[in-house]
């Protein structure tokens, strides 16, 4: 058996250069703290760096539905997983964002962020992306930014969280099989990605590389106040700026169920096509996408009912 990460390993990885520099044309009183250098990206694409199943269900829980009450023409709202979704036609992508920054020009940017994560690599594209834009960039989290999110975050001049949102911190996940020689080669091949993540978020924060080192490893959920004191982030966020989406809410949640059952049966040993027609057909619409429509109601899942029961009993 071959070690295989979500698809092939990759033969070459290009490197960012790793060195902090602060953002281009920004004018008036400097920042605190400046952006970090690039990250890596994996000169192949075909690997994916998930989000855990566990992560998924605490955003379900804690995070669904929370919005921003108001959005200006320069804001960009990330109420999503990242990376694209093959369940509902939407996600994070890199190409989005960068759409989103060329339509909104040369001015000061607004990221509203509440994401459970995705595809740390496309977090890592979106990071970088945003880092390149020329004006000042103020990121608020609003309910959390887990995983890939948290990269994401790491791309503001200034960041603001929510008193009772969440910052998660943790190492490159990926599903792996094969035997201990290919496991011993996904975890070398992956070993430069997690130490340029240690870097950014020292960067950024100040804290110790150590510090992060240990609070990746033990996948460290902190809140708001936590974020700022350990330089994660930099003001609370105002409470009367967020709100909870009722329907949203809802949408969120049934879309997040069946994100996890996929990620459930593929680290059972199922290719991600054979769990994605398995889970289409329960649903009764095979290759169908629910519609990514803002404030959508929830879709009809309840003949998964049975199958979600079972996997987690």
């Amino acid at each position: 058996m071959t070690s295989k990460p979500v698809g092939t390993k990759p033969s070459a990885v290009v490197i960012g250069s790793g060195v902090a520099k602060p953002p281009r044309g920004v004018t008036g009183r400097p920042y605190a703290k400046t952006r970090p250098g690039a990250l890596p990206v994996p000169a192949n694409r075909d690997v994916a760096a998930l989000t855990k199943p566990s992560v998924m269900d605490k955003w379900a829980d804690d995070a669904a539905g929370i919005r921003a009450l108001e959005a200006g023409d320069n804001v960009i709202t990330m109420f999503d997983i990242v990376g694209e979704d093959y369940w509902s036609g939407g996600g994070i992508t890199a190409k989005k964002v960068a759409s989103q920054l060329r339509a909104i020009g040369q001015r000061p940017v607004e990221i509203h962020l509440n994401s459970p994560g995705g595809d740390m690599f496309e977090g890592i594209a979106i990071y970088n992306v945003l880092r390149e834009h020329s004006q000042p960039i103020t990121i608020k989290v609003m309910g959390m930014a887990a995983s890939a999110a948290s990269i994401i975050a790491m791309a503001g001049d200034t960041i603001e969280v929510g008193a009772a949102s969440f910052i998660m911190i943790h190492n490159c996940w990926v599903l792996a099989v094969g035997n201990r020689h290919d496991m011993q080669e996904t975890a070398t091949w992956l070993a430069p990605f997690d130490q340029a993540m240690v870097d950014v978020y020292a960067a950024r924060s100040g804290s110790a590389a150590k510090d992060i080192a240990k609070w990746m490893d033990a996948e460290t959920y902190m809140s708001g106040s936590q974020a700022i004191e350990r330089g994660f982030a930099d003001a609370l966020l105002s409470s009367d700026a967020i709100t909870v989406d009722a329907k949203a809410q809802a949408a969120d949640r049934d879309l997040n169920e069946i994100r996890a059952m996929e990620l459930s049966l593929v680290s059972a040993g199922m290719s991600r096509s054979d769990a994605r027609a398995r889970l289409s057909k329960i649903k009764g619409t095979p290759g169908a996408a629910l519609e990514a429509t803002p404030g959508a109601g929830a879709e009809d899942w309840s003949g998964l009912t049975g199958l979600l029961s079972t996997l987690r009993s």
